[in-house]
């Protein structure tokens, strides 16, 4: 699963306000520049300053996500759907967390809810088709399990659905 936006494109799509294009633009060339910790603390400096930002939010949340800081991302990404629960990308995001913890179903709910909020959401979508590829797998797995005779015909879907689900991981 992907982000909705590498973080360059979201990082520059989300320097709109004057104030805050300033914050965001300033984090984002540490951003690039290889000092991420500090690119992080120029966001939380600026959420000092006006903590309801959805904008500086987000950003933080994609940051903390792709710096591997699980808890922290999941947290900010959670309270961004419930204080603006009508926008779909939080969900989304809150799905590739619960997805790369192998948190199916919840990530599965999350995507649903991103896509009955923006239908179109084209990343989204993706997504959850990455994770109903992988609940397939799954369930292609317990079936053979359980299963008392080897079936040849379950064999072929799980190693046909093991081959698409590691395409998903593989940068594009």
């Amino acid at each position: 699963m992907r982000l909705p936006l590498t973080t360059l494109a979201l990082l520059a799509a989300l320097a709109s306000a004057p104030a805050r294009a300033d914050d965001l633009a300033n984090a984002q060339r540490l951003w690039l520049a290889g000092q991420k910790t500090q690119a992080i603390e120029q966001v939380e400096q600026a959420l000092a300053r006006t903590p309801d930002d959805l904008q500086l939010r987000f950003a933080q949340g994609v940051m903390r996500m792709e710096l591997g800081d699980r808890a922290k991302a999941l947290e900010i990404f959670t309270r961004l759907t419930q204080d603006f629960p009508d926008l779909a990308d939080p969900y989304n995001n809150l799905a590739v967390l619960h997805a790369a913890a192998g948190e199916l179903d919840e990530a599965q709910a999350a995507l649903e809810q991103a896509l009955r909020l923006q239908p179109e959401h084209a990343q989204a979508q993706e997504n959850l088709g990455d994770v109903l590829m992988r609940l397939a797998l799954r369930a292609y797995q317990r079936a053979q399990k359980l299963s008392l005779a080897p079936s040849d015909a379950l064999a072929g879907k799980i190693n046909s659905t093991l081959a698409l689900t590691a395409s998903l991981n593989k940068p594009r």
